[in-house]
């Protein structure tokens, strides 16, 4: 009978293992193995055009030489200042779209429809919204508001907050349904027993849900850093890190350097850069979350 039973759970591991290999071996050929042939590279002096040599570690000398590419890391930091303001938003649109009104389904998928759409269409059509010829500046040019057509992108001082714009509109959806999937495990009983008690829809939310949607705020929180350092789609789409590197992020200035450049050894060093930067503000993250409840218990 024990042998039986050894057999048939070899069986559902060997079965386990052959449905995720096609994932495993993706992961495995476009993600390990490149980081692991980056971690090498980025100590060598390596162009398709010329010899490759072993540099030690002075691709990371020249990176902090590199104004552009300081430029990049302050461009990806300032970034990050998404994060509060899409969180907070997608909490409150949560708190909006949490009802059992009529049409209420309509409008959670509408939100969500940027999320699962292309970031390179999302930005397509948001780079004609803000050309010059686009939707803002014609509506500002007919109601006489501009007499000239505004550079929502051509401008070193607006280029980044309308990437950033963008970024928090495509986004909001994905972040709401997480924290509407919170609010929803919310047990209704301590939310009654505090209307009971004669607190009002403020009190509740600040006092009860929020508090208990801190797991949430901290995952969303977490994955919402990751992808502001890592911008690049709308970036490369929109801007290409102009005008004058006004929207110069590590992880385009990586691309350029790698496939315009093709400076492959220092691209590497760059990515390991983005990924220190990375990881410090995910520690920064982690540890003020682990200090004010990351769990519901806590």
């Amino acid at each position: 009978m024990r042998t039986k039973a050894t057999k048939m759970k070899t069986r559902r591991t060997i079965n386990a293992y052959g449905f995720m290999a096609p994932a495993l071996i993706l992961i495995l050929v476009f993600t390990i193995i490149p980081i692991i042939g980056s971690l090498i590279l980025m100590f060598y002096d390596y162009s398709v055009l010329g010899t490759t040599k072993f540099i030690g570690i002075k691709n990371f000398i020249k990176a902090f030489q590199d104004r552009v590419f300081l430029i990049s890391i302050k461009n990806s930091v300032l970034f990050v200042i998404v994060v509060p303001i899409i969180q907070i938003l997608s909490i409150l649109l949560a708190v909006l779209v949490n009802r059992n009104l009529p049409g209420m389904n309509i409008f959670r998928t509408l939100f969500y429809i940027p999320v699962v759409t292309s970031m390179v269409a999302v930005s397509i059509i948001w780079g004609f919204i803000f050309d010059s010829n686009g939707v803002i500046n014609i509506f500002l040019q007919n109601a006489g508001i501009i007499s000239m057509p505004l550079g929502f992108l051509s401008s070193k001082f607006g280029a980044m907050p309308c990437i950033m714009f963008i970024t928090v509109w495509q986004g909001l959806g994905y972040y709401m349904m997480m924290y509407l999937a919170g609010l929803q495990g919310i047990p209704g009983e301590l939310c009654e027993a505090a209307r009971i008690d004669g607190a009002d829809s403020l009190i509740v939310f600040t006092r009860i849900k929020l508090p208990l949607l801190k797991p949430y705020i901290w995952f969303c929180s977490l994955n919402s850093v990751i992808s502001a350092v890592g911008v690049f789609d709308v970036v490369f789409v929109l801007t290409k890190g102009g005008p004058n590197n006004a929207t110069m992020v590590i992880n385009y200035y990586s691309y350029t350097k790698a496939f315009s450049d093709f400076q492959f050894g220092y691209a590497a060093a760059i990515g390991a850069v983005q990924a220190i930067v990375t990881t410090i503000l995910s520690i920064v993250v982690f540890a003020y979350g682990k200090k004010g409840g990351m769990t519901n218990g806590d």
